[in-house]
């Protein structure tokens, strides 16, 4: 077992400052009366709020959210055009405008074509501070400025402080996925190779990010990491220290291959050098690595600015090295020899689509993601056929196997707890015992040599269950754009000789998280094989928790339609502009993401 695991604090890789949080205090402007009147209570609102985000909202690397106020409230154009040299000046990605009152709606809203917006009309008799609200959205709408309405159902009196339940929830939900969206704007995906066996989602789609995410796109060749081998650019320090900590922490699992074709016991120990130089130098490629510049090699230290990256791996990469799996699994993973860390978003086979939602994941909860293949439905009577057993509990009704050779994160085992349940947590949360806990759970298993002729290691864990998780992915329709799929659901716990009969059938040296989506008997959700049936690619990723409504805001943000979901309506929460487009939510969140076009286009 490993010696005493820290957590290491909270650090921004990428260096660039943190989006922050503007709060605009807007007051009716008329002086002599009226807004000295209500200056204390609208100014006492935006500190209010400013309180519930700091202490509740944390980025996805564990840093606080800072928010900030504007230095006057907004009256009138000037005000308004001050706050918003404000915000610029110290970085404000997102704009939270609040109000007790009514105020002049097209003089002192936020104008900013690129940062998300939301109003909070305070809900009381005194003042009319829920004509403002509507009246400023028509001019957001006019404008063709998308923003989001928080209205309180109850009324409350004018000196009534606090934040209302439905009110908080509406807030935290804008700011989660109002930052999630700022986060990626400048960043970059890496990818590392090209295409992966003919994998759609592997074709780069510079549109994609560059229209809708306002990232840029870097490449390299795998062959860059033949170079860093052959000129070792890579900490020489940190590859012992890791070396030590595998040999230690990662079990060796049994080798699955024919004894003709398993490689000696040489080649194995030459395998788990290559591995963990190839995870130094993946991450080296994506955030830098100022040791590197401390060597010589002073290029190769900055790195590409990627918040997300892909290995190509297969075929080019397997067919003659060992695979990427021991490398994807420790980088999206909450913790490694240094320590419990932000987990690195990788995407397996390079395919972006998937590690974009896998980023849209992490950056709205913080935690690790589990990529996986949608592999298998399996329906209760083809269970019953196999292995004689009854599915019972909410597997039931049949279940879906997510299975990949290695890319899900050892945090997807389901050793962390909360209140005694298995759950994944954000690094900041998790302790020593629970990353013992994932590492006993995992076995490095010697690579399948059908799949990988280069020889590695793929990981292999059972994924407990009864965790609420969230299953989503990205995908591209020629002349739609990109679509976003979402499915809620939970891990499902089924006897053990029934998964190793179930798993033995594919590859079990793998992962496997058995999947039951809920069902809503209707459409895609009809029963657990129409979503398999309804799934749009190979690829899905599992976010723990459901978070399908902040999918949904955040997806409206950056004009990206939800074509597949199963959010309850009362979390569904999207720009007020959307209701102009028709009765059917779904087909006016079309309508409304083809008429704004994205974020950034």
């Amino acid at each position: 077992m490993p010696d005493s695991i820290k957590r290491r604090p909270p650090v921004n890789r990428l260096g660039r400052s943190l989006p922050k949080v503007g709060i605009r205090p807007t007051i009716d402007g008329r002086l002599g009366g009226v807004r000295e009147s209500l200056e204390a209570q609208t100014m006492d609102m935006a500190k209010s709020v400013a309180r519930l985000i700091t202490e509740t909202i944390k980025h996805a690397n564990g840093m606080s959210v800072e928010c900030v106020v504007a230095d006057t409230t907004i009256g009138g154009v000037a005000e308004a055009a001050a706050c918003a040299e404000k915000f610029i000046r110290e970085g404000v990605g997102v704009s939270l405008t609040v109000t007790p009152c009514w105020c002049y709606g097209s003089e002192t809203m936020d104008m900013d074509p690129f940062v998300p917006k939301a109003i909070w009309g305070f809900n009381g008799t005194e003042r009319p501070g829920a004509v403002y609200l509507a009246a400023v959205l028509a001019a957001h709408s006019q404008k063709g400025l998308p923003a989001f309405s928080i209205y309180g159902r109850d009324v409350q009196d004018a000196d009534d402080t606090s934040i209302p339940a439905d009110v908080r929830g509406k807030i935290l939900s804008f700011v989660r996925a109002g930052l999630s969206a700022a986060r990626m704007r400048g960043n970059s995906y890496l990818s590392m190779g090209s295409v992966s066996m003919g994998i759609a989602g592997s074709i780069v789609n510079e549109e994609l990010f560059q229209d809708y995410l306002g990232m840029r796109n870097e490449y390299v060749d795998m062959a860059e990491f033949v170079r860093r081998f052959d000129e070792k650019i890579y900490d020489p320090d940190e590859f012992e220290r890791a070396l030590r900590w595998v040999e230690k922490n990662c079990k060796e699992g049994p080798d699955p291959n024919p004894p003709a074709i398993q490689r000696s016991a040489e080649q194995k120990k030459a395998d788990w050098e290559t591995v963990v130089r190839m995870t130094l130098i993946a991450r080296d490629l994506m955030v830098g690595n100022p040791r590197l510049a401390d060597m010589g090699f002073g290029e190769e230290a900055m790195g590409h600015n990627a918040i997300a990256a892909g290995f190509q791996g297969q075929r080019h990469w397997t067919d003659h090295f060992p695979n990427g799996d021991f490398m994807e699994a420790i980088l999206n993973s909450s913790f490694d020899w240094d320590g419990i860390r932000q987990p690195y978003i990788v995407a397996t086979e390079n395919d972006a689509l998937n590690g974009v939602a896998m980023l849209f994941g992490h950056l709205l909860t913080g935690t690790a993601q589990v990529f996986a293949d949608v592999r298998t439905y399996w329906s209760p009577e083809a269970v019953k056929r196999v292995t004689g057993m009854t599915l019972t509990g909410e597997a039931a009704g049949g279940l879906i196997h997510l299975i990949n050779s290695g890319p899900a994160a050892l945090d997807g085992t389901g050793r962390q707890t909360i209140d005694g349940k298995p759950a994944i947590k954000p690094f900041w949360e998790i302790t020593e015992e629970e990353v013992r806990a994932c590492l006993e759970a995992t076995e490095f298993r010697p690579a399948d040599g059908g799949y990988f002729r280069g020889g590695g290691y793929s990981t292999d864990f059972l994924t407990r269950g009864e965790m609420p998780v969230t299953m989503s992915r990205i995908n591209l329709i020629k002349g739609l754009g990109p679509v976003l799929q979402i499915a809620e659901g939970h891990t499902a716990e089924i006897p053990l000789e029934v998964h190793d009969a179930l798993d033995g059938r594919t590859n079990p040296t793998w992962p496997t998280t058995w999947f039951v989506p809920r069902t809503t008997g209707t459409g895609a959700f009809r029963d657990v094989y129409s979503v398999m049936a309804n799934w749009g690619a190979n690829h899905g990723v599992i976010t723990y928790g459901h978070i399908g409504g902040d999918l949904i805001t955040l997806a409206s943000m950056l004009r990206i339609p939800v074509c597949m979901h199963n959010v309850p309506d009362d979390r569904i929460f999207r720009p007020s502009m959307w209701s102009a487009f028709g009765t059917d939510p779904e087909g006016a969140d079309y309508r409304a993401c083809a008429t704004l076009g994205p974020l950034y286009g």
